[in-house]
């Protein structure tokens, strides 16, 4: 992954971070880590989009956790044993697929596996994201409430 890439585009004071390495920006107030991100299969890393996730912390307020366009459950669970004091968790779900990029795999968290990376991250508030609007979200609202009712973890959803 080549984060550098994306303050490239971005120009200006942007600053690109590779997997684990934080940032602390105002004045040391706010500690913003980048964590690992796959955005599809292992096999199509090379040629999608890269990606990143993030988990921002500062005294006194919850710690965060973005999970950008991330489909891989085992490197959730990277990152809640890391960050075991998660109590926000805005998920990038909706099951996106593109079949002729990615054989159909996921690109996104589907419905079944937000649920399951909700339940390593046990004191967080679930904020799904990402699952409506465009034509490669193979799953919605519906869906999310579902599978999270199911896991029994329905309570943890918000989707405000």
């Amino acid at each position: 992954m080549c984060q550098a890439r994306g303050a490239e585009r971005l120009g200006g004071t942007a600053r690109g971070l590779a997997p684990w390495e934080t940032y602390d920006a105002a004045d040391g107030r706010i500690r913003i880590t980048a964590v690992p991100a796959l955005h599809g299969p292992e096999f199509a890393a090379d040629f999608l989009a890269d990606v990143t996730g993030f988990v921002l912390e500062a005294d006194g307020h919850p710690t965060m956790y973005v999970s950008g366009d991330n489909a891989s459950l085992t490197l959730v669970e990277q990152i809640a044993a890391r960050f075991p004091a998660i109590s926000i968790a805005v998920l990038f779900t909706g099951g996106a697929r593109i079949a002729p990029v990615a054989d159909n795999n996921l690109l996104t968290l589907d419905s079944a596996l937000a649920a399951r990376a909700a339940a390593l991250m046990p004191n967080a508030t679930i904020v799904p994201t990402h699952y409506e609007g465009w034509s490669h979200f193979t799953e919605g609202a519906d869906d999310l409430v579902a599978r999270f009712r199911e896991a029994g973890l329905a309570d943890r959803l918000s989707f405000a």
